[in-house]
C-alpha cells in the first residue's frame, strides 16, 4: 500500500531555483479530480498545466471545428482548475483548445472561462494564442520554398492547401513564455505540442532546455507516468539539474520504470523529441527513485535546431460516409470469414456497376470484421475460428445520397450473402433499423509538413482580456 507520508517528505526539500507544476489529466474534460488539484497546490505548485486536445481521435475535430468532449465536463474541469489557480494566485495554461486547436476551439473555452469568471466572482488576465493559419500564408510559403514534407507524406501543393477546411500551426513554448511574462493569469491557446505547456511554464522562469521539455514530454498525460494511469494530478518539480515526479493519489507511485516509459509513448524514438525550437534527448538520463513513490530525473540535454520549424496540420473533406453493423453468428460463415468477405466484395461491386452504375473509382467500400482480424488484419494470421463475428460496412463516395444508396445495395447481402456451395440462406442480426446510419462529411489529414520560420511566434497571433475586473 503507498503511503501520503511519502510525497509530502520528498516534496518537503525544495530545491533552489526549481518550479512547481500541476499536471492534473491527459485532456481537459476527461475527469480533474479536484482534491490532487489541492493537495498539489498544498505541497507549493508556482502553476497548473493542461492539454485540451489531441489529433489522437482523427481528423474529423480539425475539419469539422468541434470538439471531442462535451461542454458541460469540459466547463467542470476548466471550473475546478481556474478556481483553484486564482484562490493560490498562479497561472493556468490550457493548450490545443477545443481538441483541434481551431480559432473557434479558443473561442468556446474562452466563453466558458468568462461564465465561470462571472459565477465565481472572479477576475483575471486572459491570454488568448490562436494558431489557425490562412490558407494564402501557407501557399506564399509553399511559394518561398519554405515547407517541407514529413513521412510519408509528399511534396505538398496548392491545390490541397486550398482543400483544408481548416490549418492550424503547431506552437512550441514562445507564444507561452511571451504570455506569460505579460502577466496572464489564464492562457488558453490554438493548437500546441503537448508538452509545450509545461516546457513554456519552466523556461519562462530561466530552467534549462533539457529537464524542461524531459519534465515536460513525462507529465503530459497526468498519471499515465505512474503506476495508477486514472489516479489524477501529477506535480513535477523543474530545475536546472533535473526533474521530480510526486504522483498526488494516494493509489499512485511514480517510479524509474513508469517515468521512463512515458518517452516511448507516442514517440518514434524513445530517446529523442523533437520540437519547434530543437530536438530533446534523453539518451544519458538517469532515473533514480526518491522512495517508493517518487522518481528524479537527471542527465537530459536539448540540441537547439538550426533552423526553427512548426509543423502543419490540415484536414480535407474526403467524402461523405453511410454505416451498416452486422452481427454474425452462423458458424459455417465465422469459420470461412476471408471467403465470405471477399464474396460479399465482389458481389457489392457486381451490384454498384448493375444497380448504380458506379465504376470502382467512383466510390470506397470497406468492411471490418470486429472478431476476426479487424486491427491488426495479415499482422495476426491464424487462431480459432471465433462464435460471432460483427462486421462493419463504411461507404463512401463524393456525396451523401450515393453513399447511402451504396449502402443501401448492401443490406440484402449483409443480411443473408451465403458462402459458395451454401445450401441454406443464413440470417445475420443488423445493430440498429434503419440499418444504413449516415456520418455526412468524412475528413482526412492533408497537412503533413512543416514550415520554416525565423521566429517562433510569428505564425501565432495573441489577444489579452481583462476579464470580470471591468463589469464583463
Amino acid at each position: 500500500m503507498t503511503s501520503h507520508d511519502d510525497v509530502e517528505d520528498a516534496a518537503a526539500a525544495r530545491r533552489p531555483g526549481s518550479v512547481r507544476i500541476i499536471f492534473p489529466i491527459g485532456m481537459l474534460g476527461g475527469g480533474v479530480i479536484a482534491d490532487t488539484v489541492a493537495r498539489g497546490i498544498a505541497l507549493g505548485a508556482d502553476a497548473i498545466a493542461v492539454d485540451g486536445g489531441s489529433t489522437d481521435s482523427g481528423p474529423h475535430y480539425l475539419g469539422a471545428g468541434i470538439a471531442k468532449t462535451s461542454r458541460g465536463s469540459l466547463k467542470k474541469d476548466l471550473r475546478i482548475l481556474l478556481v483553484a489557480a486564482r484562490g493560490a494566485g498562479i497561472p493556468l495554461v490550457v493548450t490545443t483548445c477545443g481538441t483541434s486547436g481551431t480559432d473557434s476551439g479558443v473561442d468556446w473555452v474562452a466563453g466558458m472561462a468568462r461564465e465561470i469568471a462571472a459565477e465565481e466572482s472572479l477576475g483575471f488576465t486572459m491570454a488568448l494564442i490562436y494558431s489557425e493559419l490562412d490558407r494564402e500564408v501557407v501557399r506564399q510559403a509553399l511559394a518561398g520554398g519554405r515547407i517541407t514534407p514529413l513521412e510519408p507524406a509528399g511534396e505538398l501543393d496548392a491545390a490541397t492547401i486550398d482543400s483544408c477546411e481548416h490549418i492550424v500551426g503547431l506552437m512550441g513554448h514562445e507564444p507561452i513564455t511571451a504570455a506569460l511574462a505579460a502577466g496572464s493569469d489564464l492562457i488558453l491557446t490554438g493548437r500546441a505540442s503537448d508538452t509545450t505547456s509545461v516546457a513554456g511554464i519552466a523556461l519562462g522562469r530561466g530552467i534549462a532546455p533539457g529537464p524542461a521539455w524531459h519534465a515536460a514530454k513525462t507529465v503530459e498525460c497526468g498519471s499515465q507516468c505512474t503506476t495508477d494511469p486514472l489516479a489524477g494530478s501529477v506535480l513535477v518539480e523543474i530545475d536546472d539539474d533535473g526533474f521530480t515526479v510526486f504522483p498526488l493519489d494516494d493509489s499512485a507511485a511514480a517510479t524509474p520504470m513508469t517515468v521512463a516509459a512515458h518517452m516511448l509513448y507516442e514517440n518514434a524514438d524513445p530517446f529523442r523529441l523533437r520540437e519547434p525550437a530543437g530536438t530533446l534527448d534523453t539518451s544519458a538520463a538517469v532515473y533514480a527513485a526518491v522512495n517508493d513513490r517518487v522518481t528524479r530525473v537527471e542527465g537530459s540535454v536539448f540540441e537547439e535546431a538550426v533552423q526553427t520549424t512548426i509543423k502543419l496540420e490540415g484536414a480535407a473533406i474526403g467524402g461523405y460516409e453511410t454505416v451498416s453493423f452486422v452481427g454474425i453468428r452462423d458458424p459455417h460463415i465465422t469459420a470461412h470469414m476471408d471467403a465470405w468477405l471477399a464474396r460479399f466484395s465482389g458481389e457489392l461491386a457486381r451490384r454498384a456497376g448493375s444497380h448504380l452504375g458506379l465504376a470502382a473509382g467512383e466510390y470506397d467500400a470497406e468492411l471490418r470484421a470486429y472478431g476476426h482480424n479487424a486491427v491488426l488484419g495479415d499482422l495476426e494470421p491464424g487462431g480459432e475460428p471465433p462464435r460471432e463475428v460483427g462486421v462493419m460496412f463504411r461507404a463512401r463516395a463524393a456525396d451523401q445520397t450515393t453513399a447511402t444508396a451504396i449502402a443501401k445495395i448492401a443490406n440484402p447481402l449483409m443480411l443473408h450473402l451465403p458462402l459458395e456451395g451454401m445450401t441454406h440462406l443464413p440470417s445475420f442480426a443488423f445493430a440498429t433499423s434503419p440499418a444504413e446510419i449516415e456520418r455526412g462529411a468524412s475528413y482526412e489529414f492533408v497537412l503533413q509538413h512543416t514550415i520554416d520560420v525565423d521566429d517562433e511566434s510569428e505564425l501565432f497571433r495573441t489577444e489579452y482580456e481583462e476579464v470580470g475586473r471591468d463589469g464583463r
